[in-house]
């Protein structure tokens, strides 16, 4: 916060030494300094660029969950860990969108989103999957059992391409995407995707499956924003002003962006923290 410092002379006055117009004058400057701390207006929030030119390979790993589903609490531990993995943000970006199907089964999920639930179904259909289901992963595009396993994150199948810039401020209200294409990657259908994700957030579930528990979530999406995007004139892809709101309450810690083609290809990807990370909660 800034304050208005104001110079006093180092005299003493008293009542005495005062004129009616001096006392009126100094009774006037001391209730502006009175006043100074309660109308103090905060510094802009700070600006964040995330960038990624290169071309190592890079995962993007979706957990498709619900606080009502009781066989999602161990995914979202799982993914829990990977705050912890030696290549978070540069190889390895985790994000758990939460669906709404099961919000009438007795629990009211305050993550879910219809079209957190709609992502999931046309991914179902693209890859012919029977029908969705929770806990659910998505490896670069690609429905992975493995966890169920306990087998290790598939390898990237591809290098990333182009040039992806995301820029923000420590708040992540507002944020824009550039992406410039790689001469090899022309893709005309190419989709923006960005993704405001909460950190070490709680819930006291009080229904449902998971009724009595606290359960804890990393990497949840509290909002996103999808947009297929042409290149211009200058081969680039402009998202514009994106606006991002996360839910009452709910603080944002970190912003992914990536880009993708029409089969959910990611051929590039940027993010990381909104701030420096804060430990876990207690159970």
């Amino acid at each position: 916060m800034e304050f208005l410092s104001l110079p006093l002379p180092l005299t003493c006055v008293t009542p005495s030494s005062l004129t009616a117009s001096r006392a009126q004058s100094l009774a006037t400057l001391l209730l502006i300094i009175t006043l100074l701390p309660f109308t103090a207006t905060s510094l802009p929030a700070a600006d964040l660029v995330f960038k990624n030119n290169g071309t190592k390979a890079a995962t993007l790993v979706e957990l498709y969950s619900s606080e009502g589903c009781s066989s999602c609490p161990p995914a979202e531990a799982w993914i829990s860990t990977l705050k912890t993995a030696p290549g978070l943000w540069r190889d390895l970006f985790p994000v758990a969108f939460h669906v709404d199907y099961w919000d009438n089964l007795g629990w009211p999920d305050r993550f879910a989103r219809p079209a957190y639930t709609q992502r999931q179904r046309d991914y179902a259909a693209q890859l012919q999957q029977e029908s969705v289901y929770t806990p659910e992963f998505v490896v670069n595009g690609r429905e992975w059992r493995g966890w169920f396993h306990g087998e290790p994150l598939p390898p990237a199948p591809a290098v990333m391409r182009g040039e992806l810039i995301l820029r923000t401020d420590d708040h992540a209200g507002n944020a824009s995407v550039t992406y410039s294409l790689a001469s090899s990657a022309n893709d005309p259908s190419c989709t923006i995707n960005v993704a405001l994700l909460g950190l070490n957030l709680t819930s006291d579930v009080r229904g449902g499956e998971n009724g009595g528990r606290r359960l804890q979530h990393d990497f949840i999406v509290l909002d996103f924003i999808s947009k297929p995007l042409t290149p211009d004139s200058s081969g680039r892809l402009q998202s514009g002003p994106l606006a991002l709101a996360a839910s009452k309450g709910d603080s944002p810690g970190a912003i992914v962006a990536w880009i993708s083609t029409a089969d959910h290809t990611i051929i590039q990807i940027a993010g990381g923290y909104l701030k420096a990370p804060v430990p876990s909660a207690s159970p």
